[in-house]
């Protein structure tokens, strides 16, 4: 069996924020089996307590946590960073992919209401803001450290409206503020932290295939270069390349990975 020191990421310690998701569990497997700890961390720990056993019981190791976070709350992450670092001595990067929203979340853009509107603005944006100021406290004063946050297509790019004819869906407004919220975000901690040995990267992926109808799915695909809608696996490789030493001078970029769907 290989050695952990020959795998991408062995001896990191990483925490996924919104571990227990539709993404976050295939990212926390995918960290795992390039050796690193991770920490999956969700507001449902329950949740994040079966990713964790399920993941442990496929790959028959024990470099899985799982923690509960209110990732729009300072002290529940701050007492987070404080368990974690104490339990494994540092922390080498988190990953922001929680996904908050209210049951308001989805209207078409008449139908929003403005307190709608400003809660899921500060739920999401403001919970990526609020973890990604408390890591990067704790990484300057490590001397070390990474935030990957997800961010979306639609945060760099106009909607197209078109592919959601025939279907309940939409492109919400608030999802538009909050995307590209995060990519200015992340280039205002990297430029703040210059000099240090902190990262900031987005990664922004085109549409995941979940539940959605198939005449989206199909319209969809229509602007796609050859797959259409992305499995979770399809970003998981981008994800662990950028929390390994490889990618050490990758600083401040927004990796899209959309099977050029915004082109």
């Amino acid at each position: 069996m290989q050695s952990n020191n020959s795998y991408l990421l062995a001896n990191k310690i990483v925490v996924v924020i919104g571990g227990a998701g539709l993404l976050g569990k295939v990212f926390c497997e995918a960290i795992v089996t390039d050796g690193a700890t991770v920490v999956v961390a969700d507001i449902n720990l329950s949740r994040a307590e079966q990713v964790c056993q399920s993941i442990a019981e496929r790959y028959l190791c024990d470099r899985i946590v799982p923690e509960s976070v209110d990732f729009t709350s300072k002290t529940s992450l701050q007492s987070l960073i404080a368990r974690i670092s104490e339990r494994f001595g540092s922390i080498d990067a988190v990953v922001n992919n929680a996904y908050p929203r209210n049951t308001h979340y989805g209207r078409k853009l008449e139908d929003i209401e403005y307190t709608d509107f400003c809660e899921n603005v500060s739920m999401h944006l403001g919970g990526y803001f609020l973890s990604t100021q408390q890591f990067a406290i704790f990484f300057k004063r490590q001397g070390y450290g990474q935030v990957v946050n997800m961010s979306s297509i639609y945060g760099s790019s106009a909607p197209r409206f078109e592919i959601y004819d025939g279907t309940t869906m939409t492109m919400p407004a608030e999802y538009a503020a909050i995307k590209s919220g995060i990519q200015q975000l992340s280039l205002y901690f990297m430029r703040y932290y210059k000099g240090t040995r902190l990262r900031f990267n987005c990664i922004s992926p085109g549409g995941i295939i979940d539940t959605q109808p198939e005449a989206f799915k199909s319209a969809y695909g229509r602007y796609s270069q050859s797959k259409g809608m992305l499995a979770p696996e399809d970003i998981s490789g981008a994800l662990t390349f950028l929390l390994s030493d490889r990618s050490q001078y990758i600083n401040g970029q927004n990796l899209v990975i959309d099977d050029g769907w915004s082109k």
